[in-house]
């Protein structure tokens, strides 16, 4: 028999297919089938994305596999039934919220006001006045504090109350400093 070969001999080991070629060729019907059963086109998409980004991190040993695509089918739906899971489980425990959240009340008019203003005020002002009438510090600390002076403290303070008055459109009543 001349010329003939026994089939063994044909046998020729075969590379393994590209990751590109896998992809290119499943990509699509993978998400189809991911789609019946999610139902939801973007979330498949999302899972068959990350079964190939998976198998494209091992696909030196996942190419040499007898069906690459088997695998990859088989992350993805694992993938989906995980992402089901978890959702079921946070729509459970959002049931089980108070359907009514405890309203609360914006800030005042006045408080909004007096932020407002602060803001606009240079920072050493807005500093000592916040330090002085909300911190409730007496004028030496605030000196201390800032690295200043008393006077200078003092000086800022009557500024700083001087410019929230105009803009508060109030007189100057917040009294000496202590």
């Amino acid at each position: 028999m001349a010329g003939h070969r026994s089939e063994a001999s044909s046998i020729v080991p075969h590379d393994p297919p590209s990751f590109d070629e896998v992809y290119a060729a499943h990509y699509a019907d993978l998400t189809v089938q991911l789609y019946a059963y999610f139902g939801d086109r973007q979330e498949a998409q999302d899972v068959v994305q990350e079964a190939f980004c998976r198998a494209l991190a091992r696909w030196r040993t996942v190419s040499r596999y007898d069906d690459p695509v088997a695998w990859v089918r088989r992350v993805a739906w694992n993938l989906a039934v995980s992402r089901w899971r978890r959702a079921r489980t946070a729509l459970g425990f959002l049931r089980r919220q108070p359907s009514v959240e405890p309203r609360a009340d914006g800030p005042e008019p006045d408080r909004v006001a007096l932020l407002a203003a602060l803001a606009e005020l240079p920072d050493t002002q807005r500093r000592a006045l916040v330090l002085h009438y909300l911190a409730d510090m007496p004028v030496g600390e605030v000196a201390r504090r800032e690295g200043v002076a008393e006077g200078t403290v003092k000086s800022w303070l009557h500024r700083g109350r001087a410019a929230m008055a105009a803009r508060l459109k109030m007189s100057d009543t917040a009294g000496g400093e202590r």
